[in-house]
C-alpha cells in the first residue's frame, strides 16, 4: 500500500487555522530553536502540522540527507516519502497513530508535557542508511488543543534496529513504551540509580575514562567496573554510549 502524506493526518481533526498574528508569535519558537541549534549544532526542526510542513529546519547534515534547510522547508512531509525506506516510513506511520491516540487521551492542561522518542532510518544523499534517534515534543496547541506546532530533535540512534518507541512526562517519572506486536502502550517503572551510579554516568558522559573516573572518586578501576556492569543492567543497554544515551531521553539525574 502506498502511503499518502495525508495518512499521517487523519488522526488530527485540524479545523481551526493558526491566524496571521499566530505566526507572528511563533517567530519567536523559531528564534529559539536556531539559537539552540548555534550552541549544540544538533540537528533541529519545528514541525507545522497545519501546513502539513516545517516552520523551521536546522543547518545540519544528518537530518538534511544532502538536501538544504530550504529544499527541506519546501518538501514538508514530502521530505519523508523521498528520504525515509517504505519499510520504516510504514513504521512512522503505525508510530503517528499510536502516538495520537495517547495524546488524546492525555487531559488538556498536561498535553505539553509529553513527548515521544523513537528510532527509523534516513537516507543519505550517497545511499548510506542511517539510524536515527527522533524526538518530538508539542511546542503549540490550537484553539482545540490540537497539536500545531512540534520540536523535533534528531541524533544517531544507539540503537542497531527501527522502533524503540517510547513516551515520556517532562519530569521523566512517566513514561511508555509502545509495543508493536501487541499495538498498545505499557507503562515503564522508572530505573532508580544509586548515588554513586549517576556519578560514574555523569562523568562517563564528561568524557571520562574509567581509569580516570576511578581517580576522581578514589576507588579502585574494578569498583568502577562493577557499577558501570549494574547501570547497564538496570538500564538494559550493552555499553556506555547506550547508557548515555539513555540518561539523557528519559532525564534520570
Amino acid at each position: 500500500m502506498k502511503i499518502e502524506i495525508d495518512d499521517f493526518f487523519e488522526p488530527m481533526p485540524l479545523k481551526y487555522p493558526p491566524t496571521e498574528g499566530d505566526y507572528e508569535k511563533a517567530e519567536a519558537y523559531i528564534q529559539i530553536a536556531d539559537a539552540f541549534f548555534r550552541a549544540t549544532h544538533s540537528s533541529i526542526y519545528i514541525i507545522d502540522y497545519y501546513k502539513k510542513g516545517f516552520l523551521y529546519v536546522s543547518d545540519n547534515p544528518l537530518f538534511l540527507c544532502g538536501e538544504t534547510p530550504k529544499q527541506a522547508l519546501r518538501l514538508g512531509y514530502e521530505f519523508y516519502t523521498k528520504h525515509v525506506p517504505s519499510s520504516d516510513l510504514s513504521l512512522l506511520l503505525q508510530i503517528n497513530d499510536a502516538g495520537f491516540k495517547f495524546y488524546y487521551n492525555i487531559p488538556i492542561p498536561e498535553r505539553l508535557n509529553y513527548g515521544i522518542s523513537y528510532d527509523f532510518h534516513l537516507v543519505q544523499k550517497d545511499g548510506r542508511l542511517i539510524l536515527i534517534n527522533h524526538k518530538l515534543t508539542p511546542l503549540a496547541l490550537d484553539r482545540q488543543h490540537n497539536v500545531w506546532l512540534a520540536l523535533c530533535v534528531v541524533t544517531h540512534s544507539s540503537h542497531d534496529s527501527p522502533g524503540n518507541i517510547i513516551i515520556t512526562h517532562k519530569d521523566g517519572w512517566k513514561k511508555f513504551e509502545y509495543n508493536l506486536n501487541t499495538k498498545s502502550w505499557d507503562e515503564l517503572q522508572r530505573t532508580a540509580l544509586t548515588l554513586q551510579e549517576k556519578e560514574i554516568l555523569a562523568l562517563s558522559m564528561q568524557g571520562f575514562t574509567m581509569d580516570e573516573i576511578a581517580e576522581k572518586l578514589d576507588v579502585a578501576k574494578v569498583t568502577i567496573k562493577f557499577h558501570r556492569k549494574n547501570i547497564f543492567r538496570k538500564l538494559k543497554v550493552n555499553n556506555i554510549s547506550e547508557a548515555i544515551s539513555y540518561a539523557v531521553i528519559f532525564n534520570i539525574f
